[in-house]
């Protein structure tokens, strides 16, 4: 596990001291929706990842206001959702917007989409540095709990990715 702690969006656990916390990893998606449910999937093999102190991960769940408070207190977010961006399933794209307006638009499919709540912490002005991977998926298979073989594949590049980028962002705070 890369960080001290698993929160889960909507639990009881509140979130950890700010001043704890150098980097919060959120995995965004919804399991029951096959290649939804990316960003978790890549969230629980980083679990099971050394551990690296300052970090935590987040199961943000299909993201939402719930997440602002977190995201609010992060100096610096890595998150990890899906995408349905017209590009073959299974790429992956990182990005590090510098504002709202840089954030794609086909960010999430969520009600309350990841884009919202990002504006929603610029307005608090509480815009941490973000780091978004985001994984293309062409088809959202309701109550399928497996992803498809191309998305699938991206998932282990996609943790390699975010363990190294978090261990440089920590060493450099």
């Amino acid at each position: 596990m890369i960080g001290s702690d698993l929160t889960l969006v909507g639990g009881t656990s509140s979130p950890p001291d700010s001043s704890e916390t150098a980097l919060l990893i959120v995995g965004v998606g919804n399991l029951l929706m096959g290649d939804e449910g990316v960003g978790i999937h890549v969230l629980r093999e980083l679990q099971n990842g050394p551990a690296l102190p300052g970090v935590r991960l987040l199961d943000g769940g299909t993201g939402g206001i719930n997440l602002l408070e977190s995201i609010a207190l992060a100096p610096v977010v890595i998150m990890i959702d899906a995408t349905r961006d017209g590009s073959p399933a299974g790429t992956i794209t990182e990005l590090t917007p510098d504002s709202v307006a840089d954030l794609p638009r086909d960010l999430s499919a969520h009600d309350f989409g990841l884009r919202d709540l990002f504006a929603a912490a610029a307005l608090l002005g509480q815009f941490p540095e973000i780091h978004l991977f985001t994984v293309s998926v062409e088809t959202i298979r309701p109550m399928c709990l497996e992803l498809s073989p191309p998305v699938a594949a991206s998932v282990s590049w996609v943790v390699r990715a975010v363990q190294g980028l978090a261990y440089r962002l920590v060493a450099e705070q």
